[in-house]
């Protein structure tokens, strides 16, 4: 869950949900490089003031919940994140890099939105959680709505 983040000059609840797709939209990701990308992003956590809040993988893209300090613009952070994870990737898994050729792990693109901490930060971790799961989550949205 995302909390206040106290610096000497201020304090910042910042939430962006980032979507990240594969190079190509190749389905490169099995329960192998999952585990790689969320221990790099641990690793990246303790080296950066970045929190992953929740990470859901997909077959071919990756949602990311992180709350970030103001330093860090949405553009750094993706540079971050698809750097690091794709190096780790890339030496930990070294046949994805045949399966996309070009040598790039991330295409150029990518998605993000800001999240509030209040109100919908908790409906974004739960879609977020739910990737690769889109029988559950459907489910779980029709009896959302039965309760509206």
């Amino acid at each position: 869950m995302s909390k206040y983040l106290h610096k000497s000059h201020n304090v910042s609840v910042l939430l962006y949900h980032l979507v990240c797709p594969t190079k190509y939209r190749r389905v490169v990701i099995d329960e192998q490089i999952d585990e790689i990308l969320k221990q790099t992003c641990l690793e990246i956590a303790k080296r950066y003031e970045l929190e992953f809040i929740e990470i859901g993988t997909d077959k071919d893209h990756v949602h990311f919940l992180i709350q970030s300090v103001p330093t860090y613009s949405p553009t750094k952070i993706v540079r971050m994140v698809e750097s690091l994870t794709a190096r780790q990737v890339f030496a930990q898994a070294p046949h994805v890099k045949k399966q996309l050729w070009g040598g790039e792990f991330w295409t150029d693109g990518y998605f993000v939105n800001t999240v509030g901490q209040h109100g919908n930060e908790q409906t974004i971790a739960t879609y977020v959680r739910n990737q690769g799961r889109q029988d559950e989550y459907r489910r779980l949205h029709q009896q959302q709505l039965r309760l509206i």
